[in-house]
């Protein structure tokens, strides 16, 4: 999970906070993916490159989500401004 990069932000979905509660029980995984704003273009992209990897390995995987609270967007939107990749 921690090498899932974000396509436009060079750093990686863990790195911008946007992953969090990873538990895996046998072979079922389950993790909640922090979104900075309701709506996101990407956001299925995003969680279908995360289902992806995991099911590669052979895990169940179950994901939720949430929006940022105001200190996780500050701190998301600050490493997006010094990593944007700028396609």
């Amino acid at each position: 999970i921690e090498k899932i990069m974000h396509p436009e932000i060079d750093a990686s979905l863990v790195d911008l906070g946007m992953i969090e509660n990873v538990k895996l029980k046998g072979n079922k995984v389950s993790l909640t993916m922090v979104f900075p704003f309701p709506g996101v273009p990407i956001k299925y992209m995003l969680m279908e490159s995360v289902k992806e990897s995991l099911e590669k390995l052979g895990l169940e995987v179950e994901i939720k989500e949430r929006t940022m609270s105001e200190e996780e967007l500050q701190n998301f939107f600050k490493m997006e401004q010094e990593r944007w990749k700028g396609m």
